[in-house]
């Protein structure tokens, strides 16, 4: 199934029937972070209900506890970090994007300077600049390396995981990036003090905010997918609120 994309005046092949899923699904084995438990799904049993077949009920009928940041793939708007209220189930209103997979290495922090602390793994402003020096493009795709499964699965709570520097967030939006979509459970350091640096550099909150733009995190991006130019659907579970479980699934240009 192959479709013809006109955008910006350029035209795209893509292959619809050969999708990449970049999401993790939600599950009790999957990873978390932010000190949550793990994810719960439970069927609803009460004197006048079962919600198990296998126990005996006529159909599946389960409640799920999850937390939208700490719990698989989701996609969140400013409403993150803003006094105002802002719902991603409104604010991404586009859902096709032109993106770019990229894998970067994280840089080990020399030496204590505000939030960062020697020892630090960090994406930095020079290694973005590197990357994206002739092409600025719609959605920037990140996969960090080593890119080993257990991000698949991982407790990231008080491991100090990598992040970004703030600048190199400030320079995304300074150049037009608008959305980020990352293997990590945040863009900024696991303990900053509630400074969400990054965030709020991304976002340009609360100066001129940018409302449309999105971080889509945990994602996980296959060795099998090669860096370069893909075909993006970011499609977002309808919840009114500042970040929802999403699916990001990208196609090969062909």
């Amino acid at each position: 199934m192959k479709a013809t994309i006109e955008h910006r005046q350029k035209k795209y092949i893509v292959d619809l029937s050969k999708p990449l899923d970049l999401s993790i699904p939600f599950s009790p084995l999957g990873p978390r972070a932010w000190y949550v438990d793990p994810m719960q799904i439970t069927p609803v049993k009460n004197q006048l209900f079962n919600g198990s077949v296998a126990d005996g009920g006529s159909v599946n009928f389960r409640n799920i506890i999850f937390n939208p940041h700490g719990h698989g793939t989701h996609t969140e708007c400013v409403g993150h970090i803003s006094e105002e209220i802002f719902f991603i189930s409104r604010t991404l209103n586009q859902y096709f994007f032109i993106a770019d997979v990229v894998s970067i290495k994280p840089l080990a922090v020399t030496e204590d300077w505000g939030v960062r602390k020697k020892g630090d793994l960090i994406i930095t402003l020079s290694q973005l600049q590197k990357i994206l020096e002739k092409n600025i493009p719609e959605a920037l795709i990140i996969r960090t390396l080593p890119n080993h499964l257990e991000k698949l699965h991982r407790n990231y709570s008080n491991t100090n995981f990598c992040y970004f520097e703030a600048e190199a967030l400030a320079f995304l939006a300074d150049k037009g990036v608008e959305h980020l979509l990352v293997d990590l459970p945040s863009i900024d350091r696991e303990q900053d003090g509630g400074m969400l640096e990054s965030h709020h550099a991304f976002w340009n909150y609360p100066m001129k905010t940018r409302v449309s733009s999105t971080i889509t995190e945990f994602i996980y991006v296959s060795d099998t997918i090669t860096d370069g130019e893909y075909f993006l659907n970011l499609q977002v579970a309808r919840f009114d609120n500042d970040a929802a479980p999403s699916r990001p699934i990208i196609f090969k240009i062909l």
